[in-house]
Order: structure tokens, then C-alpha cells, then sequence
């Protein structure tokens, strides 16, 4: 597509004052070529762009701050500090805390998810059983795995219906969460099919039976209001590349009352209250799961990525989502050949759109093709199985093509994916 048509396009605003033009001009990326043509980045679900006040406030802690954190006794110590943990009450007052204590700093959602079953599993005998879904990304998969090969504890997951959705009805006549339930871990939103799952819900299931409420919200946290309160968690782990912040930092809320009762996860560096030859005994949370020298730097770039989240507003970009959800489904699901995956109803689901192409004679073009061909013309998607194999297993295919959009996407670039997939499918129908 033409550089001035693109540019046209995205200054108009897709309602309720929500600027997309203006919005975008605030993340550098996005004005560049890629082969030749301007970039249309669907790929936010893998990660997200950053605005120029995140990768400024980087910049200039390490220009003007750096130094390590708790334990440097000078100025930049004491500055670098401040900077720590204000991103932390920045980052609690976000999701809704209760307290910035309650939220502990990590590398990123995978070794959130993975403090979660350490932790969790130092309680866990043999027979308990863990309730997790088909849908679940790797992460919220594995660790569990890991957790019930150390203990003996069952692992059980909840299947989808044929739309994508949990099944719900299957798990209740299936007992699913019982009594021998002690933890249930669910995305919020699914990385391949978007769904929006029903958290409450189950988190009231299992409180019923006394079972530990754990929460993917790598999905979740960046494209909607959260309140872990109204979800009805005990635990939550998210990311801060997938909300605009820098890779390399992540988190994990929990209520404070369950935090105190968790042993560390890693050991080493300022987690400790004393150390003697003898034996060691902890700091509290959130300090205790803090291992090491902390993503310092990583932090400030997050805390930066807050205030550009709230001052765009999550309703906005919740909003804006929701439309060009809806566009998307409604504009792919008219190209001949493609079959998108998950709920059709843009308002049960997130920005997530994965879908296979078939060529006019039915021939399936496989999705590393798809975005091979789709990169050359500037427009970046994800191929494969998105880190949810076993997914893809269950609805009965290898892969998938994603595309992900997020508060920077514009309908023209949805329309530029859309006139690409038309030209890879055609080139593989032998019409090219």
C-alpha cells in the first residue's frame, strides 16, 4: 500500500475522540519501511512498541541514576531506589492493589507463573489436583507440569467448545474443581483465540472447594482496566513488553495475606532478613521473592509505560480494541480461504486474530508462508502455534497465522493484512 494512502487513512480517528494518528506518532517504529513499504506491525501480542517517554525514561536512568538498588548508600543508590520502587506503587496502583507490597518484580509472566508453582507446590502432596486449560499458553502449561511430576498431584485441564470458549458445562459434569482441588490457573485472555474467559467465575469456583486462584494476565493487563479484586484472584502474573514497557521485566500480584505464607523462590542477594551458617530466615514479601540485582532500569521504562497506558485510559484502549476487533473478524472473515479461530463476537474477546488460509482449492497454505510473504510486504504477523501446542492440537490443526493489534492499529493496516492474504493465496492457487 502507498506510503500517502496509509498516512491518510490513520488520521482519522475511530471515534469517541480516540486519535490513532497522533497516538502513533508518539512510538518511533512505526514510521519506518520494511522492504520497501510502510511497516504494519500486527505482531503486539508477541510484543508490543514502545512510546518515546519509555524509551526515554530508560535512557536517562541510565545517563543520569544508574546504580544497584537497596544496598548502593549514596546518592545515585538512594536515587535508583526511589525510582524502584515507585515504579512499584505505580505498577500496584494499575492493577488495583491493595498495597505495592503485594507486587513483586520478575524477569517476565514465565517466571511469574513459574514463582506461582514453586511456591504453591511447597504444599502440595500427592492425589491434589491442579486445574488448568487447553488453551493456556506454554507457560501456564509447563510449570504445572513440572509442579505435579515433583509432588505426585494430578494435573486436569478444562476443554473449549467448538467456538473457543472454556466448557464450562462439560467441567461441571466433569467435577472438575472438587474438593481435591487446590489450584486453578487460567489466561484471561487466550494468546491465539482472544477469548476473554470468565475468571470471576471460576475464581469463585474455587475459593468454594478452598483452592488457590491463579491468573495469566499477560493478555489481560494490556488491554483492559484491571482490578485483581474483581477478578477474584490470589495471584496474578503479567508482563511489561506486552503493555509497552521493556522486555526483561515482569511481575506478579498476590494478596498480601497469601504472599506471607509462600517460601522464596530463588535464593541470593537482598531476598533475606539474616544469614548464618547455620541456616538463613527471609525478608517479606514482596522483597522475599526478589532475588538478585533487580531489572532496574527495565522498572523505570515500565513505570514510564503506565503513565502513557493511563493517560491514553485503559476504557480507551479497551475501546479502540473492541472496534477493530470487530473490524478485523468482519473484514478477514469476507477473504475466500480464511477460517478464523475463536469467538466471533468482538465484545467476548480480545485483539488477538488467529485464522488459516486455504487456497481456492482447498489446499491449507502453511502459516510460515503466510508470514514470510506478508513480511515482504512490510506487514509483521505471527506463524505457528503461538506457544499453545497443545491447543492447536485440539482444534485439530499444526499452526496458525496471528495477527494482534493493540492501541496503536488502525483499520487501514487490518485492510492492508487483509489485501495480503488475498495475494498470498492466490500466488499459492497458481493465479500469480
Amino acid at each position: 500500500m502507498p506510503e500517502s494512502q496509509l498516512t491518510t487513512a490513520v488520521a482519522e480517528p475511530l471515534g469517541n475522540g480516540y486519535d490513532v494518528a497522533a497516538l502513533r506518532a508518539d512510538f518511533p517504529i512505526l514510521s519506518r519501511e520494511v522492504g520497501g513499504q510502510p511497516l504494519v506491525y500486527l505482531d503486539s501480542a508477541n510484543t508490543s512498541q514502545k512510546p518515546r517517554s519509555v524509551i526515554e525514561a530508560v535512557s536517562e536512568h541510565l545517563a543520569e541514576h544508574n546504580a544497584n538498588v537497596s544496598r548502593a548508600m549514596h546518592t545515585l543508590g538512594a536515587e535508583a531506589t526511589e525510582a524502584f520502587e515507585a515504579s512499584r506503587t505505580k505498577l500496584a496502583g494499575f492493577i488495583g492493589a491493595a498495597r505495592p507490597e503485594e507486587v513483586a518484580f520478575t524477569k517476565n509472566a514465565s517466571e511469574a507463573l513459574n514463582l506461582a508453582a514453586h511456591t504453591l507446590g511447597a504444599s502440595l502432596k500427592p492425589g491434589d489436583e491442579i486445574v488448568i486449560s487447553v488453551l493456556e499458553h506454554h507457560s501456564n502449561i509447563v510449570p504445572w507440569q513440572m509442579l505435579a511430576q515433583r509432588t505426585g498431584a494430578v494435573l486436569r485441564w478444562f476443554d473449549i467448545t467448538d467456538d473457543g470458549r472454556l466448557d464450562l458445562a462439560k467441567a461441571e459434569a466433569e467435577n472438575l474443581i472438587n474438593e481435591r482441588t487446590k489450584i486453578v490457573s487460567i489466561a484471561w485472555v487466550s494468546n491465539v483465540l482472544g477469548t476473554v474467559n470468565p475468571i470471576r467465575q471460576i475464581a469463585d469456583q474455587a475459593h468454594r472447594v478452598g483452592a488457590v486462584m491463579v491468573v495469566d494476565g499477560a493478555q489481560g493487563v494490556p488491554q483492559r482496566p484491571t482490578s485483581v479484586a474483581e477478578l477474584g484472584a490470589d495471584l496474578m502474573a503479567f508482563t511489561g513488553h506486552k503493555m509497552l514497557g521493556p522486555t526483561g521485566i515482569g511481575a506478579i500480584w498476590g494478596r498480601y495475606e497469601l504472599l506471607e505464607t509462600l517460601p522464596p523462590f530463588l535464593g541470593g542477594g537482598e531476598m533475606i532478613e539474616v544469614v548464618r551458617m547455620t541456616g538463613s530466615t527471609y525478608a517479606r514479601p514482596p522483597h522475599r521473592f526478589e532475588a538478585g540485582t533487580q531489572p532496574i532500569a527495565e522498572a523505570v521504562g515500565l513505570s514510564a509505560a503506565v503513565d502513557y497506558l493511563t493517560s491514553v485510559g485503559m476504557d480507551a484502549i479497551a475501546a479502540h480494541e473492541e472496534h477493530l476487533t470487530a473490524y478485523a473478524l468482519a473484514r478477514l472473515g469476507a477473504e475466500p480461504g480464511v477460517r478464523l479461530l475463536g469467538p466471533s463476537d468482538a465484545h467476548e474477546r480480545g485483539g488477538a486474530i488467529s485464522f488459516t488460509l486455504a487456497t481456492d482449492d482447498g489446499e491449507q497454505i502453511h502459516p510460515h508462508d503466510v508470514m514470510q510473504f506478508l513480511d515482504a510486504r512490510g506487514i509483521a504477523v505471527r506463524g505457528g502455534h503461538h506457544c499453545a501446542r497443545p491447543l492447536h492440537e485440539r482444534l485439530g490443526i499444526t499452526a496458525s497465522t496471528r495477527a494482534s493489534l493493540y492501541l496503536y492499529t488502525t483499520t487501514t493496516e487490518i485492510d492492508a493484512l487483509a489485501e495480503g492474504l488475498a495475494y498470498v493465496r492466490d500466488f499459492f492457487g497458481g493465479k500469480r
